[in-house]
């Protein structure tokens, strides 16, 4: 299930980037996003996913037939796909991105703002609109880049504080500050060095790991009952014969010793006897 739940997490932060990686195509916020995020969600998060499914698997299937080599595998498994987590998860907390605000970026994203609302660019119109309403900011620099940049009398309704819509062209002429003051350009650079989707990744990171190890130490355990169970009974009778001939092997012993320590005893009372004899003597 925890495999499956970050799945979903990787295909909706895949979604969520492809939005992104659209307004800022040949741009240096392009490849920090690629360079940060798709070596981690892609391949090695979808993969370990996919292997975890099928581990899980073969993990019930070794619990509900007491299969020792499947839980041994299994265990296996997990012990290899966590290493690979922890891994990642050491190189997600090293990644720090510091991309430098440039005006050329801006310019370039400012330049797609002319395609926004033609039929042609209907992923762009959804994209800008997405950002917007994301990251509660409007143009690029100021709300009316969209007035210089296209042929809108105002900006679009993705830009009003409280959305619906003719919002935007209701607030152009009675009040500007129902709009998004803050342009989405360095929004953009914000995004990158703090996002909540990674967080979230890291979130079911710690999450899956930590059920990772708890699994591990139930699969031990289960191995350990299940090695126990399946030994074989004349093993046991034999290790007790062994015990119980051992105990009478020291009995025995200790019976044949008992006439020597009785004589040893005697001899040892008639000496301190006679030495208190001729110490009286000597008196």
């Amino acid at each position: 299930l925890m495999s499956i739940s970050i799945l979903g997490v990787s295909a909706w932060l895949r979604d969520y980037l492809n939005n992104v990686l659209t307004l800022t195509a040949e741009t240096r916020v392009e490849e920090a996003v690629i360079l940060t995020y798709f070596p981690v969600v892609h391949p090695v998060m979808i993969a370990v996913c996919c292997f975890l499914i099928i581990v899980g698997m073969l993990g019930y299937c070794g619990t509900v037939k007491r299969n020792l080599l499947l839980l041994v595998w299994y265990f296996g498994s997990l012990l290899v796909i966590f290493c690979v987590e922890l891994a990642c998860g050491v190189w997600t907390y090293e990644q720090e991105i510091t991309v430098p605000v440039q005006w050329s970026d801006m310019i370039t994203l400012k330049a797609r703002m002319t395609n926004y609302g033609l039929p042609r660019y209907q992923w762009l119109t959804h994209a800008w609109n997405f950002f917007q309403r994301e990251f509660k900011c409007c143009g690029v620099v100021y709300f009316t880049d969209w007035l210089e940049m296209t042929e809108l009398d105002w900006p679009p309704d993705s830009c009003c504080v409280r959305e619906f819509p003719g919002c935007s062209k209701q607030a152009h002429h009675e009040d500007l500050s129902d709009l998004y003051q803050e342009g989405c350009g360095k929004k953009m650079y914000t995004f990158l060095r703090g996002t909540k989707q990674l967080q979230v990744l890291r979130f079911l990171g710690i999450s899956v790991g930590v059920t990772q190890i708890l699994a591990m130490i139930l699969t031990i355990t289960l191995l350990w009952a299940l090695y126990y169970d399946r030994r074989d009974p004349r093993a046991d009778q034999i290790m007790a014969l062994k015990s119980d001939t051992s105990q009478e092997l020291s009995c025995h012993s200790m019976e044949l010793l008992k006439p020597s320590l009785t004589r040893i005893f005697e001899h040892t009372s008639m000496a301190n006897s006679f030495n208190t004899h001729f110490e009286m003597e000597e008196l």
